[in-house]
């Protein structure tokens, strides 16, 4: 098949979440043999430059480059419309005549859109069969912000998780088939009701990278990973350093946590001043601080879709006390391969009794990775990811069939 993949970041290098699901589906799209163009864009020069390894895992692909300001621009304009700011901000005439370009020149078999903020650039199309994987939910993740901003922030993301919601419903109904990264996922697009046939399909996790290693760990350490630009992140250590983090120092007073992630904000940079808390900022490997430490701590208040970061440090064996928030994109059982906690005084006893318990944490950790063997390999996502496809594309010519007999 000829594929046009559209997706909101550049799907390379694979680093981070909005890059990791897509690179993976334009992957095994082009070992199955299809020709796949990809149109993308980049936030930077750089970006695009560091982009252009994606060359050996596709036909074809485009990086337009904008700039922040314009974008932002493209997003204050769109506040006082209906149409959400998110659209313009992931807009671009260049992408978009790009995309023009190649649906002029090429008959595509099925067109896969990755992200609802890309889907207006191919929503008009009717001739080609067409895919809208959501992964997230936007609209319920803005919505969600609004409980932790104060005012008139707060009315700002419900207005525009509104905006989104209406958003996602109208372009829902321009697809064949709608897809997402969770059943929980899968139950906000159903209630949409919008007669547009779902799936969903989960994010996978290279465990032959993210492996367990032969190293040692620091018995009274935990460890935290992401982007220390993004917002959810943020508070969730702001939080964790004000609340939990001084109820585990009152029984582990040498414990260590090390908050892994680029960009961090003066406000995380700040914890750095707190006894036992190491801000790395940006490092070239994960892996090496995540398997170091007794456990890691994901304590989102703001979680949508798969966290990525569970995955991978229960790939790598590292036990994984997380929210009941940032776990429901988790196929695993807990209390069997990961913890949950939503109070300081439930993170604070779970991370302690993992630091004391070398046997419990060992326990923990070899049920974690062997779960991510068997129910999040990304050969087995794909392998479903492929029947989805293939409903896609016989929804499309039944419809168009049906289409025919009534100009009959």
């Amino acid at each position: 098949m000829k594929i046009l993949y559209v997706c909101h970041r550049f799907p390379f290098p694979p680093k981070r979440g909005g890059k990791i699901r897509p690179f993976n589906m334009i992957r095994h799209f082009t070992e199955q043999g299809h020709q796949v163009y990809v149109a993308s864009l980049a936030r930077s020069p750089e970006e695009a430059a560091d982009g252009e390894g994606i060359k050996q895992y596709c036909h074809h692909y485009y990086a337009a480059v904008v700039k922040e300001p314009v974008q932002f621009a493209r997003m204050i304009l769109r506040l006082p419309l209906l149409t959400p700011s998110s659209m313009g901000y992931f807009f671009s005439h260049d992408l978009n005549n790009h995309i023009k370009g190649l649906l002029a020149e090429h008959k595509f078999d099925l067109i896969f859109v990755h992200c609802s903020s890309v889907a207006q650039y191919v929503a008009g199309v009717t001739d080609t069969p067409k895919l809208l994987d959501f992964g997230d939910m936007d609209s319920q993740k803005w919505l969600a912000y609004r409980a932790f901003k104060p005012f008139p922030l707060s009315l700002g993301y419900y207005l525009e998780g509104q905006k989104m919601l209406r958003a996602e419903k109208r372009l829902a109904r321009r697809f064949d088939l709608c897809s997402c990264t969770t059943k929980a996922e899968l139950a906000t697009l159903q209630s949409y009701n919008t007669q547009v046939p779902t799936a969903w399909f989960p994010n996978g996790v290279d465990t032959d990278y993210f492996n367990p290693g032969t190293a040692s760990y620091e018995h009274h350490s935990i460890s935290f990973i992401g982007r220390m630009d993004y917002y959810p992140n943020q508070e969730a250590m702001l939080q964790f350093c004000r609340q939990t983090l001084p109820l585990i120092r009152e029984q582990i007073p040498d414990v260590k946590l090390y908050i892994v992630g680029a960009e961090p904000s003066a406000a995380i940079r700040a914890l750095a001043n707190l006894p036992g808390v190491v801000v790395t900022g940006s490092v070239p490997d994960v892996r090496p601080y995540i398997i170091n430490t007794a456990a890691m701590v994901a304590p989102l208040n703001i979680a949508r879709g798969t966290q990525n970061k569970i995955l991978e440090a229960m790939a790598m064996a590292v036990p994984v006390v997380s929210s009941s928030q940032a776990a429901g994109g988790i196929d695993a059982i807990v209390n069997q391969h990961f913890l949950i906690a939503d109070t300081p005084s439930e993170y604070a006893n779970a991370l302690v009794k993992l630091m004391r318990n070398p046997s419990y944490r060992q326990q923990l950790a070899e049920a974690g990775r062997q779960r991510m063997l068997t129910h999040h390999q990304w050969h087995l996502s794909m392998q479903q990811l492929d029947s989805i496809v293939q409903q896609c594309i016989n929804l499309h010519q039944e419809k168009q069939l049906t289409q025919r007999e009534v100009q009959i």
